[in-house]
C-alpha cells in the first residue's frame, strides 16, 4: 500500500475531505500513519497498544458515513472501552483487563468514521501530570526528549505533536488535556461538564469533575469533533446545555469585542515561571490588539480548600475503582500492582468519611457558584495553563513516599488547571509561546459554564492571528 506523503500537512478536517473526494483513501492514510508510529514510537513511547488488525478489518467491513470518515484516530488507554482490547489504565493490577464493549465514546467515535487504530499511553488511573508509568514506561516530548509530555494524556499528545496524527481521545479531570496540550504545544479543550458521555460505565467521572474529548492541531478540528459526540446518552445523570448552533460553526465567526481577566498570580501562591508570565502578557497584548478589553482581576479562591476537597474526591474514586478490581482478581485490595502514590490515595479513600466527602463535593460547588458570579463580569478568564515549562522527566513521581510532599509537588507545577475540572466549566490551552530552548507553552482560557462557542470563536482568531499549526517539533528518527 502507497504512503500518503503530504500526510502531514492536513490536519483531520482537511484529510477527511480527501477521503471524500476520492483524492486518498481511508487505507492509504492507516497505512502512513502506522508507518509514522513504527518510525517514531521507539524514540517517544506514546502508542502503548497497537490496533493495526483492528483498524484494517473496521476499513474493510466498510466504514460509517461520518463527517471523519476514513481519518486515523487514536483512544487514550484509561476508562476508554474498545471491546476485546486492554484497557490498562495505566496500572500493572488491570494490565489484563480486557473489555466486552466499547463505551458509548467509541461508539460515537466509529459513528464519525474515524479509524481507531491504537491506544495511547497514561499515567496509572490518570493520577498526574506526566506520563511515566511503570507498566509501559514514560513518554517522552518530542520538542525534546528529556522533558515531559505533560499528562496525563500525555500519549496521545506526543502522537498528535509528532505527526502520527492531526488528532486523538483525551481525558481532563484535573488538566488532563489541556496540561499536555501545554506541554506539547497543541490546542486542548476540556468542554463542559458532562458535554460528552461517560457511559454505559460511568455516569460522571470523579464526581464530575472527569470528562472526555481530544487534543488536537488546529481549532477546528476540536470543534469538529465535538459536534461529533457531544450530547447526552440514555440514562445519563445530567448534561450540559445543548449549543445554540454547531460547535464548528464558531469557528471563523466574529467573537466580538470580549472582556478577558487576567491572572498570572498561582491561586496557591507557588513561583509562576518567567516564560509562563510572558505567555500570558503577550497573549493578553495580542487580545487587545484584535479588539478585546483585558484587564487583570481574579475569582475569589481558597485553593487550599480545594486541593483538600479535591484530594478527598479523588481518593475516594481511586479506592473504589481498586476494590472493584481487586475483587474481580479474586484478591483483597493490599496494594499490589499499584504505584505508591496510587495506594496511598486509596487507603486514604478507605479512611475517609462518608461526611467529609460530602463536604468536598460541597466545596467543589461552592467554587463553581464563586466562578460564576466572577464571570457575570467577563466573558473568559485567562491564566497561564501551567506554572512551569514542559518539566523534565521524573520531576513528578508516583514512586513518592510521602503523599502530601507529592500533591504540593504536583500542585506547584499545574495550580491554575482543576480548579474549572471543579466548577465544570470549559477551558482551552492555546499554543501560543516558546521558550528560548524552544519548549512550547500553552495559555489557558476559561469561559462561563456551556459556553464553548466563545472560546471556540477566540481560539479560531488567535490561531488566523498566530498560526501554530506549521511550527514542528524538531524531526525524530
Amino acid at each position: 500500500m502507497a504512503i500518503f506523503r503530504d500526510y502531514h500537512k492536513y490536519d483531520a478536517t482537511g484529510l477527511a475531505q480527501l477521503v471524500r473526494d476520492g483524492s486518498v483513501s481511508a487505507q492509504e492514510l492507516l497505512e502512513t500513519a502506522i508507518e509514522c508510529v513504527e518510525r517514531l514510537n521507539p524514540s517517544l513511547n506514546a502508542v502503548i497498544q497497537p490496533m493495526y488488525d483492528q483498524a484494517r478489518g473496521e476499513i474493510a467491513a466498510g466504514l460509517a458515513e461520518g463527517p471523519f470518515r476514513g481519518v486515523p484516530f487514536m483512544l487514550k488507554d484509561l476508562g476508554m472501552l474498545y471491546k476485546g482490547v486492554p484497557t490498562t489504565n495505566g496500572s500493572r493490577l488491570f494490565r489484563d483487563f480486557i473489555p466486552d464493549h466499547h463505551s458509548h465514546l467509541v461508539e460515537r467515535y466509529r459513528q464519525a468514521g474515524l479509524v481507531i487504530m491504537a491506544k495511547t499511553n497514561t499515567p496509572e488511573m490518570g493520577l498526574t501530570a506526566t506520563t511515566e508509568p511503570l507498566l509501559h514506561g514514560p513518554s517522552r516530548n518530542p520538542w525534546n526528549l528529556e522533558h515531559s509530555t505533560g499528562g496525563s494524556s500525555g500519549g496521545a499528545a506526543a502522537a498528535v505533536a509528532a505527526g502520527m496524527l492531526p488528532a486523538a481521545h483525551a481525558t481532563d479531570g484535573g488538566g488532563s488535556i489541556r496540561i499536555p496540550a501545554a506541554c506539547c504545544g497543541l490546542f486542548g479543550l476540556k468542554p463542559t461538564r458532562a458535554r460528552n458521555p461517560m457511559g454505559p460505565d460511568f455516569g460522571e467521572g470523579w464526581s464530575g469533575m472527569g470528562v472526555g474529548h481530544a487534543i488536537t492541531r488546529s481549532v477546528r478540528d476540536s470543534a469538529a469533533l465535538l459536534d461529533a459526540t457531544s450530547g447526552p446518552a440514555d440514562g445519563d445523570p445530567y448534561w450540559a446545555p445543548p449549543p445554540a448552533r454547531p460547535f464548528a460553526k464558531e469557528v471563523g465567526s466574529d467573537p466580538g469585542r470580549l472582556r478577558i481577566a487576567v491572572s498570572n498570580v498561582a491561586p496557591n501562591d507557588v513561583p509562576v515561571h518567567p516564560d509562563c508570565v510572558k505567555a500570558v502578557e503577550e497573549v493578553g497584548k495580542l487580545c487587545v490588539e484584535l479588539g478585546h478589553n483585558v484587564v487583570e482581576d481574579a475569582p475569589p479562591l481558597n485553593m487550599t480548600f480545594l486541593i483538600s476537597a479535591m484530594r478527598i474526591v479523588w481518593g475516594a474514586n481511586t479506592r473504589a475503582a481498586a476494590e472493584i478490581r481487586y475483587h474481580a482478581l479474586g484478591k483483597k485490595p493490599d496494594g499490589e500492582g499499584l504505584e505508591n502514590v496510587t495506594w496511598m490515595l486509596a487507603e486514604e479513600g478507605r479512611t475517609t468519611s462518608a461526611a467529609d466527602y460530602a463536604r468536598a463535593i460541597q466545596v467543589l460547588h461552592r467554587t463553581g457558584r464563586d466562578f460564576a458570579q466572577f464571570l457575570e463580569n467577563y466573558d473568559l478568564f485567562l491564566t497561564p495553563t501551567v506554572a512551569q515549562p514542559p518539566w523534565p522527566l521524573r520531576a513528578l513521581s508516583m514512586m513518592d513516599e510521602d503523599l502530601d510532599a507529592y500533591f504540593y509537588n504536583l500542585f506547584a507545577h499545574i495550580p491554575f488547571t482543576a480548579q474549572f475540572n471543579s466548577t465544570g466549566q470549559p477551558a482551552m490551552s492555546v499554543p501560543l509561546h516558546w521558550t528560548q530552548d524552544d519548549l512550547p507553552v500553552g495559555v489557558q482560557f476559561a469561559a462561563r459554564f456551556g459556553d464553548e462557542a466563545t472560546l471556540l470563536r477566540l481560539g479560531a482568531q488567535l490561531e488566523a492571528a498566530r498560526p501554530w499549526g506549521d511550527r514542528r517539533p524538531p524531526v525524530l528518527p
